[in-house]
């Protein structure tokens, strides 16, 4: 569950590197990130590691502040 969940932050995180770098489309990218990232850390709680959850928390951080700052988030 452990690399099921790396693999799926791995992904959200390049597509939150993705969409940062093009300002227009940020706030979909945004919300697909946060959404991978909540899906792999709600897969990495079955998990005895705790990498996976790291990861996943990293990238929704990173989405909610891109989207609070960029206004897709009220």
């Amino acid at each position: 569950m452990n690399i099921i969940s790396k693999f799926i932050g791995i992904i959200a995180l390049i597509i939150l590197i993705l969409f940062l770098i093009f300002p227009i489309i940020g706030a979909w990218g945004s919300w697909v990130a946060l959404l991978l990232g909540i899906l792999g850390l709600i897969i990495s709680v079955f998990s005895s590691k705790k990498t996976g959850q790291t990861l996943n928390i990293i990238v929704i951080i990173i989405a909610l502040v891109r989207l609070l700052l960029g206004g897709g988030l009220i």
